[in-house]
């Protein structure tokens, strides 16, 4: 797999979006009504990352801004058909790269209950819960993470 980065507008990046809202309306009845702002993830800032398996995009995922010196880490999905092959293990690396080139040293993210997979790829990635926060913070099955991003990771 290889990774560019691509505007959040883009229409590469508007059909993994629209594959992905699916998906969380099949787990939980409803897409993600969190607010989005395509702004948010714009250099330097934030970014935005598909990852390729040839020419078709398969993996997505980006940060913004979420305080000083914290990224949050929104929209990480896998198309169906390209689990289990280590993509999002891949494109999350690469997302922590960035945002520490970026000049973040901690990132943050929401999942759901619903989401075990999403729940174990940031657990054995070295995330650690943290405090809810933003626009699920009262959801009975959102989970919050952090990590603290090293240099010589």
């Amino acid at each position: 797999m290889f990774i560019r980065a691509l505007r959040y507008a883009d229409p590469v990046v508007r059909a993994l979006e629209s594959e992905l809202q699916l998906e969380y309306a099949e787990r939980y009845g409803d897409p993600d009504e969190g607010p989005i702002f395509p702004e948010q993830f714009t250099p330097p800032e934030g970014l935005f990352l598909v990852g390729f398996v040839g020419n078709e995009p398969v993996a997505t995922g980006g940060f913004r801004k979420h305080s000083d010196g914290v990224a949050e880490i929104k929209r990480m999905y896998v198309a169906h058909e390209h689990r289990g092959g280590g993509h999002a293990r891949r494109l999350l690396a690469e997302l922590e790269a960035q945002a520490l080139q970026a000049g973040y040293t901690r990132v943050v993210l929401e999942t759901g209950l619903k989401q075990p997979e999403a729940i174990s790829l940031y657990q054995s990635s070295g995330y650690v819960p943290t405090e809810p926060y933003g626009y699920y913070r009262d959801a009975e099955l959102s989970r919050y993470f952090t990590k603290v991003l090293a240099a010589d990771a």
